[in-house]
């Protein structure tokens, strides 16, 4: 049996980009780097930069990596428009279990901003 995410691998074409997307832009702490791995601590889980698999853009589907802002959704996606890097791909969206925002890291993979219903 499962018993929890021990760590989310992302794939990465540029590793310096990526890692300055991860840490400048979203604001997470690079816990290990290297040519072809890094870690970066998203709030206790492990997102494994690797360089060592083909990229497919974040297009074929495949997972998403959600994230919660510090505060709201809006504050956020104005932090990030500020830092640069991240391809923002709609509006927020309200649903009973909570908002969402899509948006693309520096390497094309998918992501979101996720707050919880008030």
């Amino acid at each position: 049996m499962a018993q929890g995410i021990a760590a989310v691998w992302v794939p990465v074409e540029d590793m310096d980009r990526a890692v300055a997307f991860y840490r400048d832009t979203l604001g997470l702490s690079v816990t290990m780097q290297d040519t072809d791995w890094t870690e970066i601590d998203a709030g206790g889980l492990t997102v494994g930069l690797n360089a060592r698999e083909n990229t497919h853009g974040g297009s074929g589907g495949g997972a998403v990596i959600s994230f919660s802002p510090e505060g709201s959704i809006e504050d956020e996606v104005q932090r990030i428009a500020a830092r640069g890097g991240a391809s923002i791909e709609g509006e927020i969206s309200e649903y009973p279990w909570g908002r969402i925002l899509p948006f693309k890291d520096s390497e094309g993979n998918d992501l979101q901003l996720y707050s919880p219903p008030a």
